[in-house]
């Protein structure tokens, strides 16, 4: 039995760790919490999970949560305009439903899951040098815990990597009371453009109680919505969030008028990162080498709501590798290999779609987002590129294919 070592509970570390464990691998996980530790901790993220993420799941009978999850059905675009009026607005609809689940229900149950089913789980931080003593002991180390001390193993490819410093200050809350929208008939992620300040997200999540909303500030740094450092207090957490709403966003907080509250005391998160490309292979003093995993090698921001679904997309495809490599050593020219078919299938267009999303819209994007408000099927396949990213470099990445296409919906009426 083949033994396989995964540093990091998440979305990728734990997917992966459940697909490898459920095709007869000796599987060990590393991670610094139990699961009532995650389930009872501060959120980890905001998240909307497209259906091609989601197929992930499935296929390894991971998706718990679809019958209580409320459906996404859409994906939607305001930008603000003087005088904070919406000067557009639209909603595309989905091919097929997204889910938000709080990631403190879903780790949690994941990580029991695998232990229930007879996984190693240990607790403990887990440092360069451990890493390098417990490789020893193992065929393929995998990392998957991005944010931590780990991440310094992977160099930053630099060619990849255009940002030298975060580009949003980062702010979300969990709420309930949230009213219903009264401009659309289905559910939807709502993206609200304020040039100059950031952006706003608003969706339907199911944590821990039931049905509740994430509201997530995506703030220019050093803007006037970067106001949430140093903020301990969750409530105040909330009123800033609520004030800038009314100031920048008025249209969602009048959702907020009949009274908004947290979902629990944990419901609050703050940070900020540098959207960063790493090579996938990490080298260890004694001359071991360890595969990253999802935002471990490829840390995008937020903005498109691409992180859930690459960490999954992730997993599935280093789950393929190592099923179809055989008995074969996992050595470095498997671990590039398993990089770049994730790179060339999911990162890279995710990556390139998020980097340009951070700058200040360009002429041929902005023709877009106008057509979105004039023309459903525009609205609909920007909504449906959050799940199919590739389809953006036939008509929105490049000016002259965004021209064409605007052309030819104008040429059907």
């Amino acid at each position: 039995m083949r033994r396989i070592l995964i540093v990091g509970a998440g979305q990728s570390g734990l997917q992966l760790a459940l697909g490898v464990q459920s095709h007869g691998y000796d599987v060990t996980l590393l991670t610094d919490r139990t699961a009532q530790e995650v389930r009872d901790g501060r959120v980890l993220s905001t998240q909307c999970m497209f259906d091609s993420a989601l197929r992930t799941e499935r296929a390894l009978g991971l998706d718990r949560w679809a019958e209580q999850a409320p459906r996404i059905e859409g994906v939607g675009v305001s930008v603000s305009g003087p005088e904070s009026a919406r000067v557009i607005d639209w909603v595309g609809q989905l091919g097929a439903y997204a889910q938000s689940v709080d990631q403190r229900l879903k780790m949690s149950a994941w990580l029991e899951l695998f232990a229930e089913r007879g996984g190693r789980v240990e607790l403990r931080q887990v440092s360069a040098a451990d890493l390098e003593h417990l490789a020893r002991s193992y065929e393929l180390v995998l990392v998957a815990a991005g944010k931590g001390s780990l991440a310094s193993l992977f160099e930053r490819d630099e060619e990849r990597s255009p940002y030298t410093r975060p580009q949003r200050a980062l702010a979300a809350s969990y709420v309930y009371g949230l009213a219903p929208r009264p401009e659309h008939d289905f559910p939807a992620v709502r993206c609200n453009v304020v040039p100059g300040i950031g952006e706003l997200f608003v969706m339907p999540v199911l944590t821990a109680a039931g049905p509740c909303d994430a509201v997530l500030w995506e703030a220019v740094p050093g803007g006037p919505a970067d106001a949430f450092d140093g903020l301990r207090d969750p409530a105040e957490h909330l009123r800033v969030t609520l004030e800038l709403m009314k100031t920048f966003t008025p249209w969602e907080h009048d959702r907020a008028r009949s009274g908004v509250e947290l979902t629990d005391s944990g419901a609050t998160l703050v940070g900020r990162f540098t959207p960063t490309v790493r090579r996938p292979i990490g080298e260890l003093p004694g001359g071991e080498s360890v595969l990253g995993v999802a935002d471990v090698v490829v840390t995008n921001d937020p903005i498109t709501g691409q992180g859930s679904n690459n960490a999954a997309k992730c997993a599935a495809a280093y789950l393929e590798a190592i099923l179809t490599h055989g008995d074969k050593p996992f050595d470095r020219d498997f671990q590039q290999a398993a990089f770049d078919r994730f790179w060339t299938t999911c990162g890279r267009v995710t990556t390139a779609w998020t980097n340009a999303m951070l700058m200040p819209p360009p002429p041929h994007v902005l023709d877009l987002l106008v057509a979105g408000g004039q023309v459903p099927a525009v609205a609909d396949r920007f909504a449906n590129s959050f799940d199919g990213p590739a389809d953006l470099e036939e008509w929105f990445l490049d000016p002259g294919k965004a021209e064409a296409y605007l052309a030819s919906v104008a040429s059907q009426g």
